[in-house]
């Protein structure tokens, strides 16, 4: 993947086991989320902690998950999350699930998050948090126009 990238990993956990003894399906987002909070440390201005700090948050409006290969219990989850750039008012991430054991791709996918305002509006226009993050680390993202 290239541009703006964080890569951490998860370890697989009891409680996120299904009755096939694979990851339930519904932990991948979780995984999905464990990537954009490393990406909010690694890339600092759009964290969960900034957009609290604002008061305008960026709650998930689409997300596209597929499977290629299970994770089970104990095995370690390396999950890639890459900002994409689209103009607007838009918080959009591809990611990569990988087993490390043996770096099989597990799952991909992608979300596209859209800014509310204090009212729970939808924002047209980004927040001032998120123009200054632009402003700091666009120009080394390799997917901007």
């Amino acid at each position: 993947m290239d541009g703006l990238e964080d890569v951490c990993r998860v370890r697989v956990k009891f409680s996120e086991i299904d009755s096939m003894r694979r990851v339930w399906h519904g932990a991948y987002v979780t995984y999905f989320e464990d990537g954009r909070e490393s990406f909010g440390r690694h890339y600092p201005g759009i964290g969960y902690a900034d957009m609290q700090r604002s008061g305008i948050y960026a709650p998930i409006y689409d997300l596209h998950l597929r499977f290629y290969a299970p994770l089970v219990l104990d095995d370690v989850a390396v999950v890639h999350t890459r900002y994409v750039y689209h103009p607007g008012a838009r918080l959009d991430f591809e990611y990569k699930v990988y087993r490390e054991a043996d770096g099989i791709l597990c799952a991909e996918g992608s979300t596209v998050q859209l800014f509310i305002d204090t009212e729970g509006m939808l924002m047209v226009d980004p927040p001032d948090y998120y123009k200054e993050w632009q402003a700091r680390y666009r120009e080394r993202n390799d997917n901007h126009p």
